[in-house]
């Protein structure tokens, strides 16, 4: 057997899945994200240590764990996790839609050698610029910082003593020569920064390190269980739906919004904003549209209306041409295509006739809006998408589906059944590090229906995206 844990942002997820892969148990933790000022996302790494201990003692509780062999982890990417020389967490890691170091990113960025060397632009989210951030707004901090740790790899911390990273989330902290996989010591020189501060590098397939023995007995498992180095959030994902292919894509409606092909080769090109980024599987690549709002738009929209995300979305009834009314989720700010920390969300169009619905009509159709933009800009790169996985919560809601295929003019597939996310793709990892498998086990799963793009609506949605781009621009000016 083997096991799976994704931390996410608002909760840890862990699996058991048999030799089949069949899920045979599972339990997930919630979190909180803290956010004290305009900008910030923090979370106190204490939580996610809290999280994987209830999290194994409740997987425990249903079932008998001494026959699990490995383990896989899969985690929100990008966090500055800060420890100093006795694995003390410095200050609460600040994630991966942290904005605050806008300018110090933008410093990066006007550095040629960081596009050269990592095949991305310098996001104010990625790693780098946050850990510069402290070096400049909190310099007693930065100077104890013994090793800087992405968020899943704090948990390999705690599971196995063990300072390791894997390639898939190295390649989002602008530290990580993509196409050689491997740390970049220029890079790293250019931010205050040593080799020695950085964990050791593995394929996510490989194993990382085995399981403290004081937890495989505290957790009934056998000893020198295995951990893989497992990937960051995305690449799990892809994993865990089989997304390892060339031309293989998938698109995610969670928190934020993804739109992920798989490749076999590195070509970056970073004035896209497309990400460009290493698999968890070596020598593949994948490249990678993200908006920073999906679900999280239709959730703020809960909260200013009182009114739950599935109150706001029943009763919708079919998929009509889109309103007037037009909704920018820029809630945080956005990557792709516009790499701008400081936008902000807007309404457009409001009148005397809006109501909950309708804004949330307008929220769905904003975020179809923003995954064309990156559809475009994946385009852009040559990268040809022509269908996707359709994964995520918001992927329960075929009406958004078939908006968001409408405006993209590519086709969804939606799983049977089952959850193909992170979680599996970690659990996967684990499976392959234990038994040397290989991406043979990353199956797709079967199709329970496609939905194609809207004919009669797809021309309106044309027009829509286009009214869409133009209030951008108007925006990008105040």
């Amino acid at each position: 057997m083997y096991i799976g844990l994704d931390l996410g942002t608002s909760s840890l997820k862990a699996i058991l899945v048999d030799d089949t892969q069949q899920v045979m148990a599972e339990h997930s933790v919630p979190m909180t994200v803290t956010r004290p000022h305009d900008g910030w996302s923090e979370q106190d790494p204490e939580q996610w240590e809290d999280a994987v201990h209830t999290a194994m003692g409740a997987l425990g509780a249903k079932a008998d764990l001494s026959a699990v062999r490995g383990i896989g982890l899969a985690g929100h990417m990008h966090g500055a996790t800060l420890i100093d020389s006795a694995d003390n967490v410095l200050r609460p890691c600040m994630l991966w839609n942290d904005t605050r170091a806008a300018d110090q990113a933008a410093a990066f960025d006007g550095q040629p050698q960081f596009r050269d060397v990592t095949g991305n632009i310098v996001f104010a989210g990625f790693t780098a610029p946050k850990v510069e951030w402290v070096r400049q707004n909190e310099p007693q901090v930065f100077e104890r910082i013994a090793k800087v740790l992405l968020p899943k790899d704090y948990l390999r911390l705690v599971l196995t003593g063990e300072h390791v990273a894997e390639m898939s989330d190295a390649a989002g902290t602008s530290w990580l020569d993509v196409a050689k996989r491997d740390w970049s010591d220029d890079l790293l020189a250019a931010t205050g920064l040593t080799r020695a501060q950085m964990p050791r590098l593995v394929e996510g397939a490989e194993v990382s390190a085995v399981v403290r023995p004081s937890l495989a007995q505290a957790w009934g498992l056998s000893a020198n269980v295995v951990v893989a180095g497992g990937g960051g959030d995305n690449a799990a994902s892809a994993i865990g739906a089989g997304v390892v292919r060339k031309g293989d894509a998938f698109l995610s409606l969670g928190t934020s919004g993804v739109l992920f092909a798989a490749s076999d080769a590195y070509q970056p090109d970073a004035a896209s904003a497309v990400h460009t980024f290493c698999h968890a599987v070596p020598d593949t690549w994948h490249q990678m549209g993200v908006i920073l709002a999906a679900t999280d738009a239709l959730n703020w929209l809960s909260r200013l209306t009182g009114q739950s995300a599935a109150e706001l979305t029943s009763d919708l009834g079919a998929v009509q041409a889109p309103s007037r009314t037009l909704f920018l989720p820029y809630l945080g700010g956005e990557r792709t295509p516009h790499n701008n920390a400081d936008m902000r969300g807007q309404f457009l169009h409001l009148d005397h006739a809006t109501d909950a619905k309708a804004a949330a009509r307008a929220v769905l159709e904003g975020v179809a809006y923003a995954f064309a933009d990156n559809l475009a800009a994946l385009r852009s790169t040559g990268t040809q998408i022509d269908a996707a996985l359709a994964t995520g919560g918001g992927a329960k809601s075929h009406y958004w589906l078939e908006v968001i295929a409408s405006t993209l003019g590519i086709s969804l597939n939606v799983p049977a059944s089952g959850d193909f996310g992170a979680a599996l793709g970690a659990a996967r990892l684990g499976m392959m590090a234990a038994t040397g498998a290989g991406i043979e086990i990353a199956t797709m799963p079967n199709t329970a229906k496609t939905i194609d793009p809207n004919s009669t609506h797809a021309a309106a949605f044309a027009d829509g995206h286009a009214c869409y781009r133009a209030a951008y621009r108007v925006l990008k000016e105040l």
